[in-house]
């Protein structure tokens, strides 16, 4: 979607959104944050550079972080970094960055401060987060119930491995899991067979109805399943 002319900032009134917080601040600062890589303007065709809210708060950022934290920009940039992933940066030297996650109904949502970003957490990040050991990370991926999506893991592999590490206090392993993984794999089946034929039509408010059907189709099939587990556990008794 083209974003509207207006929305865009020209470095002249970037610098006067900034001054009142930050009086220092220069063009010349600008620029040079900008060659050390921790924001990227657009340009126009004739070269000016175009601020967006994004750049914008990212200045606030590195500005505050300098200012009030003292940090390097080596560490600033880990820290956007981070950011951009959907991390928490570390508050203290040494520590590590942790997913910016909420449970809301059961589900993990991603909360970040400038921009629509997915989870991307490397192989570490997901062990120390989810709270695996390296075995238990290979067995998952072993069988399927964990993987990696290009360089990173995902805030579904966040979850399945959270979900297995509480599980293994109770003495259960990814190999007894397999069975749920077979079963999420035929709810999966079902709800494309549903929304197939929506993605078949033509016009984008196609894609959104299948969209919307097949969300509402995983809401209700995670409680049904649920539901069907309580059912069992309370005829056993």
């Amino acid at each position: 979607m083209s974003v509207p002319a207006r929305a865009y900032l020209s470095i002249g009134e970037v610098l006067s959104k900034l001054r009142g917080d930050f009086p220092d601040v220069t063009i010349s600062k600008i620029r040079f944050l900008e060659a050390e890589g921790l924001i990227d303007p657009q340009r126009t065709p004739s070269g000016y550079r175009k601020f967006t809210s994004i750049d914008l708060d990212r200045l606030r950022y590195v500005l505050a972080a300098q200012r009030d934290q003292y940090l390097p920009l080596r560490v600033i940039k880990e820290n956007l970094d981070a950011i951009d992933r959907g991390l928490v940066p570390p508050t203290t030297p040494g520590a590590s960055a942790t997913p910016r996650l909420a449970a809301v109904d059961g589900e993990l949502t991603a909360s970040h401060f400038s921009q629509e970003s997915e989870l991307r957490l490397s192989r570490s990040e997901l062990l120390e987060s989810a709270g695996l050991s390296e075995d238990q990370l290979a067995e998952l991926e072993s069988f399927g119930l964990i993987s990696m999506k290009g360089r990173f893991y995902d805030a579904d592999a966040l979850s399945v491995g959270r979900a297995v590490a509480e599980m293994s206090a109770f003495g259960i392993e990814a190999r007894h899991l397999r069975s749920f993984k077979s079963a999420a794999d035929r709810e999966v089946g079902l709800v494309e067979q549903v929304i197939t034929p929506l993605l078949r039509q033509k016009g984008s408010e196609a894609a959104a109805r299948a969209e919307e059907v097949q969300n509402e189709l995983a809401s209700i099939s995670v409680r049904l399943h649920a539901a069907l587990v309580r059912t069992g556990l309370h005829r056993s008794k």
